[in-house]
């Protein structure tokens, strides 16, 4: 993925402070917080962001763009650096974002947030872990990170109240052998970089995890898919759609015909039509 462009004011001013979240393996784990400096006009509601790159890329501040329109509008958005390819495998990353929510849970009073209306976005390789970190937010494998909060934070729950993934990389394993057969050797390889082998693939497949009863929430899923999606092929949507409802959850899906993966990490038009869209969804799905 190509370093976002991060050009283009906001509609609104916004803050930002660099917060540290958690710790583990002697590094600390940032997050970017976003808002507006006009109290009057924050909801009161945060947003958790995570970022895309191949799980192997980018940093807590790529989706700059996306962070300061949602911040704009009156979300508190706390946008996660995470251990990946480049330090850790699956599901390293997992571990690190649902340490990153129970941080807003237990900070909520002083981040003036609802506890109980965080909201969690992720793009790409993003999309994955966030679906992940959604529907399994406080199984064992998830949790081990330690949180930058008082010692009561490991206890809470790190669920959400919805979740949106914009061009998921929702099986790993359907996308590497994808990749392989499309010529894509720098997404294999960075599949190689985070994942053991094949079978460590298929063990992160939300899909699996759907279909074999695995998830422990379902909560109200918003699905966005650019119609000229190279990295993201578009039957492992449909394949997620289908495993989604088919396990009882309610979603929204959003066709953009003519945009290509991860076109919401430069300010346009689009972009724009993106933000109004996904804030329209959170604003929808409040309740816990």
């Amino acid at each position: 993925m190509s370093p976002p462009d991060r050009a283009g004011p906001p509609s609104a001013p916004v803050d930002t402070a660099t917060l540290t979240y958690g710790r583990v393996d002697g590094l600390d784990l940032l997050a970017e917080r976003y808002e507006t400096p006009d109290a009057a006009m924050r909801l009161g509601r945060a947003v958790v962001m995570v970022h895309g790159g191949a799980w192997t890329s980018n940093d807590r501040l790529s989706p700059d763009v996306l962070c300061r329109d949602f911040a704009a509008a009156g979300f508190t958005v706390f946008s996660l650096d995470f251990r990946d390819g480049r330090n850790g495998k699956h599901p390293c990353a997992v571990q690190d974002i649902t340490a990153g929510i129970r941080f807003v849970r237990a900070r909520a009073a002083e981040f003036a947030v609802d506890p109980d209306r965080i909201g969690l976005i992720g793009s790409s390789s993003g999309g994955h872990l966030v679906l992940l970190a959604a529907i399994q937010p406080d199984i064992d494998a998830h949790r081990g990170t330690t949180i930058a909060a008082d010692v009561h934070a490991e206890s809470l729950s790190a669920q959400v109240c919805c979740v949106v993934a914009l061009w998921p990389v929702s099986d790993p394993l359907f996308r590497f052998r994808y990749a392989r057969r499309a010529g894509r050797e720098e997404l294999a390889a960075a599949h190689r970089r985070y994942y053991r082998d094949e079978a460590h693939m298929r063990e992160a497949s939300v899909q699996r995890a759907l279909r074999e009863g695995e998830a422990q929430r379902l909560p109200p899923l918003l699905v966005v898919q650019p119609g000229e999606d190279a990295n993201v092929p578009p039957q492992m949507t449909l394949e997620l759609l289908h495993e989604y409802q088919n396990a009882g959850g309610s979603l929204t899906y959003l066709f953009y015909p003519g945009l290509a993966h991860a076109f919401a990490y430069h300010a346009s038009p689009d972009t724009a039509r993106l933000g109004a869209e996904v804030r329209a969804f959170l604003a929808q799905n409040a309740q816990p």
